[in-house]
C-alpha cells in the first residue's frame, strides 16, 4: 500500500561510526578528481597519496587536490603504511590487476564501476579479498545515495505490492574516436560496462538476478557495443533496460507493482527526485526530494563514508551491494555483450 508519507533516508553522514582512513588513489583521471574533491569537502577521510605510471601526472593531481604524496606505480602506493584503502580509478581493463596488488599488500579496495571487465575477473578479486580478510567494494555510488535508502525501505515495506516491471535507460552521445577508452575493446570499452551497468544494477537491486537474459544491439566499427536493449526475466516480473553511447537519452527509471509505481527523474543514478503513486488511475502523487545539499559528483562522498563505516564495523563487503551481487551483475552483462556481439 502506498504510504501517506515517505520514509526518511538513512544517511552515511560523517562522524557516525566511520573511522578516518588513509586513502591512496590509483589512476589520476577525471573521475578520480571528482572523487577527491567530494572526499575532501564532505567526509572525514584522508587522501594521503596518489599513483600513476607517470610521476609528473601524479604530482600534478596531488598539487591540485592537496594530496601530500605522489608516487610512480601501483607497487609504490600499496607499500605505503599510511594507505589503508585504495581507490582504483584506472581504465577498467586494469581494475583486476590493481585490485589484486592492493589486496596482496593488505589494503582495502574501492573499485570504480565496473568492478572488473568480466564476472570471472570479479570472482578472482572477490576470492582474493575474502582470503586476505580485507574489504572490497565496487564504487557503485548510486547504492549509497539518499534516494536508494528510501527506495529500499519502500520495497521492503511492500509499498508497490508485487513488482511486475522495472524500466531503466542510460545513454550518452560519445563522439567516436579511436583513442577514446569507450571505443577500445582492450580497455573494456562499450556502452554496457560503462553506462548500462547503472541500469543493470538498478534492476538487480529491485528484482535480484535474472532467470533469463535476452539482448540485442549493435557494435561500433571498433567492435565494442554501441547500444544494447535488454529484457531480463524474473518470473512474473521483467526488467527492460537500454543503453547507448550513440545518443543522449532521458536516463530515467521506474518500478511498477500491483499496488503502485515509482518514477525517477533523470539521471536516475545521480542524486535526483522521484514520484510514487497508487496503481489506480488518477491517484494522488507523492514527490520525494533529496533533503541533503550534495548534488552531482559531490555525492560521491556518500560511498566513501559508507566504506569507512563498514570497515569500522568489521565488515569485508558492503551489505548494500555484496560481492556476490556484483559478480551476478557482471554475469548479466557478460551474457548481454556476448549476444550483441553474436548479432
Amino acid at each position: 500500500m502506498i504510504p501517506t508519507a515517505l520514509p526518511e533516508p538513512e544517511l552515511f553522514t560523517t562522524a557516525s561510526g566511520d573511522p578516518s582512513l588513509g586513502w591512496g588513489i590509483v589512476g589520476p583521471g577525471w573521475i578520480a578528481g571528482e572523487f577527491a574533491t567530494a572526499v575532501r569537502a564532505s567526509t572525514a577521510q584522508r587522501i594521503v597519496a596518489v599513483a600513476s605510471r607517470s610521476l609528473p601526472r601524479a604530482s600534478a593531481f596531488a598539487a591540485e587536490h592537496g594530496i601530500e604524496a605522489a608516487v610512480e606505480g601501483v607497487d609504490a602506493l600499496v607499500a605505503r603504511p599510511d594507505v589503508d584503502v585504495v581507490y582504483i580509478a584506472t581504465p577498467q581493463s586494469e581494475h583486476a590487476a590493481v585490485a589484486l596488488a592492493a589486496i596482496a599488500a593488505g589494503k582495502h579496495v574501492l573499485i570504480e564501476k565496473p568492478f572488473t571487465v568480466t564476472a570471472a575477473e570479479a570472482r578472482t578479486v572477490a576470492d582474493a579479498a575474502r582470503a586476505a580478510g580485507v574489504f572490497a567494494m565496487e564504487g557503485m555510488w548510486s547504492r549509497y545515495l539518499p534516494q536508494a535508502s528510501v527506495l529500499r525501505t519502500l520495497l521492503a515495506d511492500g509499498a508497490l505490492g508485487e513488482v511486475r516491471s522495472v524500466l531503466a535507460d542510460h545513454g550518452q552521445a560519445i563522439p567516436f574516436g579511436p583513442d577514446h577508452r569507450l571505443f577500445r575493446p582492450e580497455l573494456g570499452g562499450g556502452a554496457l560496462l560503462d553506462l548500462g551497468i547503472y541500469a543493470v544494477q538498478f534492476a538487480s537491486m529491485v528484482l535480484g538476478a535474472p532467470q533469463r537474459v535476452t539482448a540485442r544491439g549493435r557494435l561500433t566499427e571498433s567492435g565494442v557495443d554501441a547500444s544494447g536493449s535488454l529484457v531480463l526475466e524474473h518470473g512474473a516480473a521483467q526488467a527492460v533496460l537500454h543503453t547507448t553511447i550513440a545518443a543522449r537519452t532521458p536516463t530515467t527509471a521506474s518500478i511498477a507493482g500491483t499496488e503502485g509505481t515509482i518514477a525517477f527523474a533523470g539521471p536516475f543514478y545521480n542524486p535526483t527526485t522521484f514520484t510514487i503513486s497508487a496503481a489506480a488511475h488518477g491517484s494522488p502523487v507523492l514527490h520525494w526530494d533529496d533533503p541533503t545539499p550534495l548534488r552531482g559528483f559531490a555525492a560521491l562522498a556518500w560511498e566513501a563514508t559508507a566504506l569507512a563505516r563498514f570497515v569500522g564495523e568489521g565488515r569485508t563487503e558492503s551489505p548494500l551491494h555484496t560481492l556476490d551481487e556484483t559478480i551476478s551483475i557482471l554475469e548479466t552483462i557478460d551474457t548481454a555483450r556476448a549476444q550483441i556481439a553474436a548479432g
